[in-house]
């Protein structure tokens, strides 16, 4: 079930929201659990089953790793993790690891499983996980009864892309909170805005990326696969700050704080802080789970550099199990490195040339991101730098087109890139006008859903 569908905002939500108020305080934990499950379900109904299995498995897991002594703990937390990655690995890497191994060997030496990707896995499993670790370090020194450890993993706002939420982040609320008119207010107001990002702006700016794809990658001009390669970075930009901030409306209106996971992304004035900036919970995780424990940058600068090769390949590896995948985590690898010999301290002394860096990089990065054909990729590269090995479709005529088709969407997507327009609704977010505007947004969003347009989440892939 997707935020973004009649379905969510006429028939899930209302009828959860109102049970959800209505019910006494103490069990608005069972009711958000089962309307979790129940949203789940809805779109995964078997695989609903793997995700009640490993809220049993690793509750049980934190249970014992607080409970009992060192040595003991940390055989319990070694096996949870070959568990919860096991899982992961099974359902995600099986297919792709098999197909490298049998492509090198030249036959069907291991079998494909072929299975579906569990909705929301990674996320899921990136949160348990992270629970598991905080107990054992001895962050949570309270261990969750079942029903809030439970509602903490299924719960819907953000279970199947995000944020990555910690544990004591919600702690506290999940043993009380009020649920005040104001939270309600404010968390509508922030959904429909993510709402807006995702129908207005991600949606509709991914139909000229569709559009340029569907002509062949390696049939662009130069401009046009520019014009495509800006197209996709915005979509997959408004498609996933929308979702999250649609999380984190949600979340307010339940009575909890979802962590912010962008902080104006594309004004970054390197790679370094790009990645500061864009899904900050995923990169929260690998520097508290991975990266320090590895002993961050603390050892040298090779130890550093090592240590950024293991997360970035992890990281690039995270979001799919694909070559292109990990190539895109190696680039990062790559730029991060560079920028940490000395050229990000030079990019932020020279904020102009930074912001070009970034402006000119980044859509680059997320090419081999979108495409996961590795040939077509090369071709779509080789178009961006004018190179041509066949007849160019896409030309001057074609692209003129489409600027004058997608001029004012690109100036709007351009415009709410950067924080001036969520600075102003801070500012007057309790005015009349603002709240019509919201309306207005909300109102069009739903008129270009119940129009049956192109409507999937990005990030749900992963």
């Amino acid at each position: 079930m997707l935020f973004s569908s009649v379905e969510f905002l006429f028939r899930f939500l209302p009828v959860f929201m109102l049970i959800y108020l209505l019910v006494p305080e103490k069990y608005r934990n069972i009711v958000l659990l089962l309307g979790s499950l129940l949203f789940y379900a809805a779109g995964e109904p078997y695989y609903v089953l793997l995700l009640l299995l490993s809220i049993l498995v690793n509750y049980g897991a934190g249970k014992l790793i607080l409970e009992k002594e060192k040595k003991i703990a940390k055989n319990v937390l070694i096996l949870s993790l070959i568990y919860n990655f096991g899982m992961l690995f099974v359902f995600k890497y099986w297919d792709f690891a098999a197909g490298l191994v049998n492509q090198l060997f030249a036959g069907e030496k291991i079998p494909l499983l072929s299975l579906a990707l569990p909705l929301g896995i990674s996320f899921y499993t990136f949160q348990i996980v992270s629970y598991l670790f905080d107990c054992y370090r001895g962050k949570l020194k309270e261990k969750a009864d079942f029903v809030s450890f439970a509602a903490y993993v299924a719960m819907f706002p953000q279970l199947v892309a995000g944020p990555i939420v910690k544990y004591e982040e919600v702690a506290e609320r999940m043993k009380e909170r009020k649920i005040k008119a104001k939270s309600v207010e404010s968390g509508l107001k922030l959904f429909s805005i993510g709402l807006g990002f995702k129908v207005l702006l991600a949606n509709q700016i991914g139909t000229l990326w569709n559009t340029l794809m569907s002509a062949g990658p390696g049939n662009l001009s130069a401009v046009a696969a520019w014009m495509g390669a800006f197209a996709y970075s915005f979509q997959i930009y408004f498609d996933f700050w929308g979702y999250s901030l649609m999380a984190k409306g949600l979340g307010k209106m339940l009575g909890f704080r979802i962590p912010r996971n962008f902080n104006d992304p594309y004004t970054s004035k390197s790679v370094s802080e790009f990645w500061r900036r864009w899904h900050i919970t995923l990169g929260r995780w690998f520097r508290e789970y991975l990266y320090i424990p590895l002993g961050g940058n603390r050892k040298g600068f090779w130890r550093t550099v090592l240590n950024l090769f293991i997360v970035w390949s992890l990281t690039g590896l995270w979001h799919g199990a694909s070559l292109n995948f990990v190539l895109w985590g190696l680039t990062f690898f790559i730029l991060i490195a560079v920028e940490k010999k000395g050229f990000g301290k030079w990019l932020e002394n020279k904020k102009v040339v930074g912001h070009l860096y970034v402006v000119l990089l980044i859509p680059v990065t997320w090419m081999i991101f979108a495409i996961t054909d590795m040939r077509q990729l090369l071709h779509y590269l080789q178009n961006m730098t004018g190179i041509h090995i066949s007849d160019v479709i896409v030309g001057s005529e074609q692209v003129m087109r489409y600027v004058k088709e997608y001029w004012v969407l690109f100036i709007f997507c351009i415009l709410f890139s950067t924080p001036y327009p969520m600075e102003l609704y801070r500012k007057y977010k309790q005015k009349w006008y603002t709240i019509a505007i919201i309306a207005v947004i909300f109102c069009l969003s739903v008129y270009e859903l119940m129009s049956g347009s192109d409507n999937p989440f990005l990030y749900f892939r992963f």
